[in-house]
């Protein structure tokens, strides 16, 4: 095991990292709710806008809500008229579901409210810092979250493994 002495640049990334995400996820949780919705409700919402609609199992992966916690979300969406569950003709353990006319209302009123919101944070950033900060996530998150083809990337965790199934299946 590799001890890094605390002054390691990697360990202030780190922390850098884990605080811009504490912040961001603060910053826009607040905003999400004045607009009535929880976050994971939000999730949903913005994921089924804009499509025709997708199984639960897709849906979970590209929210990365866990299913316990999505059944409740779609439930209360349900109960409020904004989605709609229907079982799989093909399967019937699959459910299929979409946003209701009055969902895609919500989607069409509230998505772009939201990333505008989103906008004047990142509007700190100019277009090539974009670019920059782009990249190196996404090196990073490539290197957590490997293909679970990859045997010569040591990293990999149940959540990684999963994040990478969803990435192929998008």
């Amino acid at each position: 095991m590799i001890v890094r002495p605390v002054s390691d640049p990697f360990l202030k990334t780190l922390r850098q990292l884990a605080t811009c995400y504490q912040a961001f996820h603060a910053y826009s949780s607040a905003h999400v709710r004045t607009l009535d919705l929880t976050p994971p409700q939000f999730d949903v919402i913005a994921t089924l806008g804009n499509t025709e609609g997708m199984s639960c199992s897709c849906l979970g992966r590209r929210t990365l809500i866990t299913k316990g916690t999505l059944t409740g979300v779609l439930d209360r969406l349900e109960n409020r008229g904004l989605l709609q569950r229907t079982p799989s003709e093909e399967d019937r353990r699959s459910v299929f579901v979409r946003l209701t006319a009055a969902g895609d209302a919500l989607f069409q009123r509230v998505f772009p409210e939201h990333v505008a919101y989103l906008g004047k944070a990142f509007g700190a950033l100019n277009a090539d810092e974009h670019r920059t900060l782009e990249n190196l996530l996404s090196k990073l998150s490539a290197r957590l979250a490997p293909d679970t083809d990859d045997v010569d990337t040591p990293i990999t965790t149940p959540k990684s493994r999963m994040i990478a199934a969803a990435r192929r299946h998008d």
